[in-house]
């Protein structure tokens, strides 16, 4: 049977620049979710100046991810910084979500679910999981500074310090459901994570994937690229 895939309700965005640092396109991309908010897909379209027009950048997407060279070239933006450059390049509105996923290339076939073990769910919940959102690049002071200041998180590690694993811990109550995440390096240092944790009561989960998808976003616009989400629990 086939795994049903889930959208992120925005797309992320990335201005992609040429070898002297100037704008040369435009990168929108998404990930694609399996039904419990993990990662199975990524799929994207690009613009660039010279083209004028969108296509599958799907490869561009995921090339991303393990080119440093590249990942170099590219700068994640928010939505309303991409219309306003794409307005400046070519006069035109930036096209809204669904044009812009006609021209992703086709999803991948998910993988076939994983059936997880499923240990023992904190006392006085339903169900506890645990997920992994993983990112490349690095992590600047000034970044640390606003997601310290975003998440009302107290920094407890020195992020000069490359030894130091976790550098900050949040809890968070919704509802009756529980939320703890932690930033910390992962790879030895070559990558980032967020480890989220969620305590659940009731049968629906939807603010694990509202929490994921905020917190993949903010990461984000600290210019760290999402790599995936995965679960592990």
């Amino acid at each position: 049977m086939a795994t049903a895939l889930r959208y992120h309700a925005a797309l992320h965005y990335y201005v992609v620049h040429d070898g002297a640092g100037e704008p040369e396109g435009l990168l929108a991309e998404e990930f694609l979710l399996a039904a419990d908010h993990s990662c199975v897909g990524l799929v994207g379209g690009g613009w660039s100046r010279s083209e004028g027009r969108w296509r599958d950048a799907s490869a561009t997407s995921r090339r991303l991810r393990v080119d440093p060279t590249l990942r170099a070239r590219v700068t994640p933006v928010s939505r309303d910084r991409a219309a306003t450059l794409y307005r400046e390049f070519c006069g035109a509105a930036l096209p809204d979500e669904a044009a812009l996923r006609t021209c992703f290339g086709a999803p991948p076939t998910p993988p076939s679910p994983l059936l997880l073990h499923r240990s023992e769910a904190t006392p006085g919940f339903r169900e506890t999981r645990t997920y992994r959102i993983l990112f490349a690049g690095a992590l600047t002071p000034g970044g640390l500074t606003a997601l310290g200041e975003a998440w009302r998180m107290p920094v407890t590690g020195d992020l000069a310090e490359p030894g130091v694993r976790v550098l900050g811990t949040v809890c968070r109550q919704v509802g009756r459901d529980a939320f703890r995440w932690e930033l910390r390096r992962v790879a030895a240092g070559a990558a980032w994570g967020l480890d989220v944790t969620c305590d659940l009561t009731g049968d629906r989960d939807d603010a694990v994937g509202v929490l994921l998808h905020a917190l993949t976003a903010q990461v984000r616009l600290q210019g760290l690229v999402p790599v995936t989400i995965d679960r592990f629990r």
